[in-house]
């Protein structure tokens, strides 16, 4: 069997050597480097041909890239490398990589051309002056394929190895067994949607219920069909910790299901969570885990993927093994996943890995031209973190710490840089006054002199690399988002400005200035189609056509909505209606709202929770509920609560306890969370969850309205009563619950709302 790589990978397999090395290197983005290779080509004579496509082979191993150029008349193969700053500041490592690209797509032209020799160029261009600099050898196609075949030696064994293990776990996944002998009542249609899906090569948008196991249900079946769709990878996306840890324990259930699964499964986690070194920088000279990293890979590599320790089969790499074989091997652990990226099968992270602007796999995918499919977990979630991702902001705070740093204070053109961004700011509130204001473009006079300014702070920091200043590198990084933003700038976003709300006359200068996301679809769209398959699933995804537009699912895809496995008699569904939660009625809705928890809990004693609109309408109920009802057992959800405060509210939810627990609807409480049995038995909603009425939601509002006709549906009534079921939701988890919940407020009531709860219940 013929092992196919990218010669960028083999290279970066093969020649990486050295340290890691994270010092401030300023880099193209992805636009500036296709304009860089066009500038670059552009220059050559009328014969050039640009993007030559080659492929060779050596033993088992095929090795394919697109040369960046070819000049036949000089007969000299161009390798082209964009960059900003100073090239003498260039590692040797990059260097040397460079080289070695370059020579394998030297020798694989020469093999197609039959040359006895050519002149292989790197072509620096600089993106800021569109000056190049260009390094030319003449070399022997003889050397060149000795070199290529030395590359080609240093992977053959490890690329052996990876048929060997591709071919184990294909078998095994297609001799795979459901873990359970049978599937849950809702779990099948899940299960057979997804696979049909995988077969199509399509899009899945599925609605399944809470308590079904759509983790397994989704899992399961793509891995199936991985073997013959010719899968290469899975990755598995969520929005919380939570979902990411129902994942790995699905896949340790069905390891453990099988006789043999070689299925490699690989958990991503944030760089602050695996850092074995906060205090210290990312290179070498700084951290020993960054210091010959690249040459102590290999042997980190290998083991980390060895399948048997100790006679025991070992192919989960959860954060705590990738941890165990780093420090083993001296390597940092966080980017030692991030190589384990590429040889995992299964990779389980946040939607930021591959959704993101600048997202690793993602990126990985397109480098290597992976087959993949995804798999979205609570996609509901992904409508707001996509709006967090494509939304680039300024504070004042930022600016003013980046003015009194003391890069600012010793170097001059720094500081008249940055003051130059102050002075458009200024100018931009004075001509803005109003608390809120709306552009139809990003102001050109700020987007002028961030442009200045961040140009300005990339030389200094190219001439500076050991003189870290966080709070200018803070404000760096935010203007380079918001101008990138800028760039993409259409329907899909907004920019306004809001001014300081703490005092009665705002300050010039003092607002926040924003590029407000509004419709992730554009930006989410590629990243779908770039997937053989994806499956965004939920247990609220109600109306479809919302997240089809907001997600930007592509046209034809595919829609199931499982039927619920539970019956209305497991919960008792009851409508307030002489509660009312809106704003104004807040004061007034505190005593019944008290008066009816109380009263439930002495019906039926047991663990309850209750969910609010704000942590104020929150403290309020609880202390008056408190005042009135002290022998009625409660704890309260606090604001930012630590991942170990979580866990401990959780626990005091037991078969045997009783209470209880007051929670912020939309927080850690009111999904992903599972307390099956006695240990959660009923839940208050006192709010319907839908987002305040402000000039920010009245602008989103009317951009809603204009781009799918549905305003306040899209802005305020879906979104609402989303986290309203999702909620509710955490009552009946297992065909054995029984339980109750409280929609309190007369708004229920309304045929609008009834339409978006789920089918099962019978609303008293």
């Amino acid at each position: 069997m013929t092992y196919t790589v990218a010669v960028r990978e083999l290279c970066e397999f093969t020649a990486k050597q050295g340290d890691l090395d994270l010092r401030f290197t300023p880099a193209p983005t992805a636009l500036e480097g296709m304009a860089g290779h066009a500038v670059a080509a552009s220059r050559r004579g009328a014969d050039y041909r640009a993007e030559v496509a080659l492929s060779g082979s050596y033993q088992s191993l095929r090795v394919r890239g697109r040369a960046d150029g070819y000049d036949p008349a000089q007969q000299r193969i161009d390798e082209v490398k964009t960059f900003k700053g100073r090239l003498d500041r260039q590692p040797a490592s990059h260097r040397h990589l460079h080289w070695a690209q370059a020579k394998v797509y030297g020798w694989l032209l020469c093999e197609q051309e039959q040359l006895a020799h050519i002149d292989v160029a790197l072509v620096y261009l600089d993106v800021g002056t569109q000056q190049e600099t260009v390094f030319t050898e003449r070399c022997s196609a003889a050397d060149l394929r000795q070199h290529f075949e030395a590359q080609c030696q240093r992977f053959i064994a490890w690329a052996e190895q990876q048929v060997a293990h591709r071919a184990a776990r294909d078998a095994a996944l297609t001799t795979l067994a459901f873990p359970f002998g049978a599937f849950r009542t809702g779990q099948r249609p899940l299960a057979e949607a997804v696979y049909k899906t995988a077969v199509a090569g399509r899009c899945l948008l599925a609605q399944a219920p809470t308590g079904i196991g759509k983790t397994m249900g989704t899992l399961f079946p793509l891995l199936k069909a991985a073997p013959a769709q010719g899968i290469d990878k899975v990755f598995f996306l969520a929005a919380k910790t939570s979902g990411r840890q129902m994942a790995l324990d699905a896949l340790a259930r069905l390891a453990d299901s099988a006789q043999a699964l070689p299925l490699r499964v690989l958990e991503l986690v944030a760089r602050d969570k695996a850092c074995e070194h906060p205090d210290k920088a990312c290179h070498g000279e700084s951290c020993p885990l960054a210091r010959g990293f690249y040459d102590r890979l290999p042997a980190a590599r290998a083991a980390a993927v060895a399948t048997t320790i100790e006679g025991k089969t070992v192919t989960a790499l959860q954060q705590a093994r990738v941890r165990e074989v780093a420090l083993q091997h001296d390597v940092c652990p966080y980017y030692l996943s991030q190589e384990l990226a590429r040889w995992a099968d299964v990779v389980v992270g946040d939607y930021n890995y591959y959704f993101d602007l600048g997202g690793l796999l993602h990126g990985l995918s397109q480098a290597n031209q992976w087959r993949t499919a995804l798999l979205v977990d609570e996609a509901h979630n992904l409508v707001e973190r996509g709006r967090k991702m494509f939304t680039a902001e300024l504070h004042p705070a930022a600016l003013a710490q980046a003015r009194s740093s003391p890069t600012a204070a010793q170097h001059a053109p720094v500081k008249k840089a940055l003051n130059k961004v102050l002075r458009a700011w200024v100018a931009l509130d004075k001509a803005h006054p109003a608390r809120y204001t709306v552009l139809e473009t990003f102001p050109d006079k700020l987007l002028a002199a961030l442009q200045q300014c961040t140009t300005t702070l990339t030389e200094h920091f190219t001439d500076h690399p050991t003189e870290p200043d966080s709070a200018l590198q803070t404000f760096y990084f935010d203007a380079l988002h918001l101008q990138r933003m800028a760039d993409l700038l259409d329907a899909h976003s907004m920019v306004d400005i809001t001014q300081a709300t703490h005092r009665h006359a705002p300050k010039p200068g003092d607002s926040v200035v924003c590029i407000r996301n509004v419709v992730p679809a554009p930006f989410l769209q590629p990243r779908l189609a770039a997937a053989h398959t994806s499956t965004m699933f939920s247990a609220t995804l109600q109306p479809a056509r919302y997240y089809a537009d907001l997600l930007g699912l592509p046209e034809g895809h595919m829609w199931v909505d499982v039927e619920s496995p539970f019956a209305a008699h497991q919960l008792q569904v009851q409508v307030a209606r002489h509660i009312s939660t809106r704003y104004p009625h807040r004061a007034a809705s505190l005593a019944p709202i008290a008066t009816l928890m109380a009263q439930q809990f002495r019906e039926r004693p047991g663990n309850y929770l209750a969910f609010f609109s704000s942590y104020d309408y929150l403290q309020q109920a609880a202390a008056l509920f408190a005042q009135q009802h002290p022998d009625v057992p409660h704890w309260c959800q606090s604001r930012r609560m630590l991942e170990g405060e979580q866990r401990e509210f959780l626990a005091r939810f037991t078969d045997t306890s009783q209470g209880i627990a007051f929670a912020v609807l939309g927080g850690a409480f009111a999904e992903g969370i599972d307390l099956p049995g006695k240990r959660l038995i009923g839940a208050f909603l006192a709010t319907l969850g839908l987002p305040q009425v402000n000039p920010v939601n009245e602008q989103i509002r009317e951009r809603m309205q204009a781009l799918f006709g549905a305003g306040y549906d899209y802005t305020y009534l879906y979104p609402g009563l989303q986290k309203v079921v999702q909620a509710a939701g955490r009552v009946i988890r297992t065909p054995s619950d029984e339980g109750v919940v409280h929609l309190m407020d007369d708004r229920f009531a309304q045929a609008q709302v009834r339409a978006l709860l789920p089918a099962w219940w019978r609303v008293d």
